[in-house]
């Protein structure tokens, strides 16, 4: 889901500019000084209490907008949110990352529409005489300005130093100012963190493809069969653990996959996301998954699955025992069968778990290898675009 912050002194047109990229982007509008005149207007509890400070030029208490904020999220069914007015102090910034944090969604960005002082006092008091907004008279909007000042600015601060800050000249047409600001989302979303999971039976071509499609997407490629291979040839504590259950056809015990998978992550610190192959497996090691990734502040982006024929399975796996690929369990056609057994064990909850959080995809991978890789290109950058 895309979460963006549109912020900016008083004047700067956040209004207008937000208006657009909803439409654009399909996103839930959050601006708490539209939703705080509503409650005034209504006359609710929480508009009593917000009037008089907004008519002062003052920013309404935390307690207040976090319980519309909150309300507005649970309630969203579009494709993302824009928040406009908030947070505008470190503490709402806080709190913004909590909320998000809660509700398993991540910033995409901050964009900060940025033009001279004076300019967006001329704007504002042309805006009062239009609009007969009381927060724009003279003396209320030098307090607002204020307050910016004093309290909002250092939001600037907390966003820089998690690189997501983005300046956005101000100045120019409406929809020069919208260019500039779709310009940056549209590469930030193309810069966004991916991580994909490859998924599929023994024999289904996961190998050939998972490799093309990291170096395609520029993912960090993490195979829990390829780390278990080089421990076992290291000779490795957890090599020779592992080498039991490989030599039968079975997965791991859970905790060596994590402790591979989570080293391989801290190894690649500039990662712009990786792609998994081989875990998870089970419906549990989906959950683990979503832990593994929580921890480094990202999630899933898509699980696709690459569907093949049994027999077909059997067969490539067969041809790879006669070649320097080989695996030792491609040696026994009863372990083969039993690891296929296994998959078909667990494939349906697997796939439900992603069904479920929108993320599954399916291919046909009984094709040629070459028109196999074409759909799985398709089929993430379907998957990228909708994330």
């Amino acid at each position: 889901m895309l979460s963006i912050v549109l912020f900016g002194a008083p004047g700067a047109g956040k209004g207008t500019q937000s208006k657009m990229l909803v439409e654009k982007y399909n996103l839930t509008y959050i601006s708490t000084g539209d939703i705080l005149r509503k409650e005034i207007a209504a006359g609710t509890e929480i508009g009593i209490q917000a009037k008089d400070i907004i008519n002062q030029g003052g920013l309404v208490d935390d307690e207040i907008i976090v319980q519309i904020i909150e309300k507005t999220i649970e309630n969203s069914t579009t494709g993302g949110i824009l928040f406009d007015g908030f947070p505008r102090t470190v503490v709402q910034a806080y709190i913004l990352e909590g909320l998000l944090h809660r509700m398993n969604r991540r910033l995409l960005c901050l964009l900060s529409l940025e033009a001279p002082r004076e300019m967006l006092i001329e704007r504002m008091i042309k805006r009062a005489s239009i609009e007969g907004r009381d927060d724009d008279k003279k003396e209320v909007i030098l307090n607002r300005f204020q307050e910016y000042d004093k309290k909002t600015i250092p939001v600037a601060e907390f966003y820089k130093e998690k690189g997501i800050y983005c300046p956005v000249d101000g100045v120019g047409s409406v929809e020069e100012v919208f260019a500039r600001l779709e310009t940056i989302i549209d590469k930030t979303l193309e810069n966004a963190y991916r991580n994909i999971i490859l998924y599929g039976a023994p024999g289904s071509g996961r190998g050939t493809q998972a490799k093309n499609l990291a170096k395609k997407y520029d993912l960090v490629y993490v195979s829990t069969g390829a780390m278990i291979r080089d421990e076992i040839e290291k000779g490795s504590e957890i090599g020779m653990e592992s080498k039991i259950y490989i030599e039968r056809g079975d997965n791991v015990p859970d905790l060596i996959a994590i402790k591979l998978i989570e080293q391989k992550i801290s190894n690649n610190p500039n990662a712009r996301g990786f792609l998994f192959k081989g875990f998870p497996s089970t419906y549990v090691q989906a959950y683990i998954m979503d832990g593994i990734l929580e921890k480094i502040h990202t999630s899933v982006t898509c699980m696709i699955e690459m569907q093949s024929n049994t027999l077909q399975c059997i067969r490539r796996l067969t041809q790879r025992s006669k070649t320097e690929k080989r695996r030792v369990y491609d040696m026994d056609p009863e372990i083969i069968i039993h690891r296929l057994e296994s998959y078909e064990n667990s494939a349906a909850n697997v796939r439900s778990y992603y069904q479920k959080k929108n993320k599954y995809y399916n291919v046909n991978s009984d094709a040629p290898v070459d028109v196999v890789f074409e759909t799985l290109c398709k089929t993430v950058d379907e998957a990228l675009k909708k994330a």
